[in-house]
């Protein structure tokens, strides 16, 4: 039985959006059944709009899409991708983890295998910590968290982060071909753990 990844990210120029569109094309291709949806931008339009790279890729991406709790329940394994704010998650992504009270309260968060990934504009901009912070609701939802490690040489290829695949990005949303391959692997890995779990509850 396919596993079900829910791939949800939140992305402003566009570099979440194409960790994110690997991460569900290497699962396709690996035979789950993916959904790929975005966090709703709740950034108002001037703020989009002082920034060409921001507003072309808020363009470019209304056909995604947008994320809901139903994502959650439906999945057996969701990776999240998010930029780095300050240290932090994005605040995007973070309105939408907080909604999940009730999905949580009736257990529907439980079990389910998750991983992150994150993109920063400097090498030391937070990537890990916006990764880890995100761990903590995981944590309270009683997911199982799967981590890359070090269990594949791309991981130290895309920059050694053990908590989840992370990106050093520029401005205009590109993402260096270095992450690609980790992107893929730590795919793979939530697959894997995640069909272990669900051919055991089977």
């Amino acid at each position: 039985m396919a596993v079900k990844l829910a791939v949800i990210y939140y992305s402003s120029t566009g570099a979440n959006y194409k960790m994110a569109s690997h991460a569900a094309e290497t699962a396709r291709q690996a035979g789950a059944e993916v959904r790929l949806v975005r966090v709703k931008e709740t950034a108002p339009p001037e703020a989009i709009a002082q920034n060409p790279a921001w507003q072309a890729h808020y363009d470019a991406a209304q056909d995604v899409p947008i994320a809901s709790l139903d994502d959650i329940v439906w999945a057996d394994a969701i990776i999240f991708s998010s930029p780095t704010r300050f240290g932090n998650t994005a605040s995007q992504m973070q309105a939408f983890l907080d909604t999940a009270g009730g999905i949580w309260f009736r257990g529907e968060t439980m079990n389910k295998v998750v991983s992150v990934m994150s993109s920063a504009q400097n090498m030391h901009g937070g990537q890990e910590a916006t990764v880890l912070s995100m761990y903590r609701t995981m944590y309270h939802w009683g997911a199982i968290v799967v981590a890359p490690g070090y269990t594949d040489k791309a991981i130290a290829e895309a920059g050694g982060n053990p908590y989840g695949t992370t990106a050093t990005v520029d401005g205009e949303g590109n993402v260096p071909d270095s992450v690609l391959p980790a992107v893929a692997h730590q795919t793979k890995r939530v697959l894997d753990v995640a069909s272990w779990i669900k051919a055991g509850k089977g």
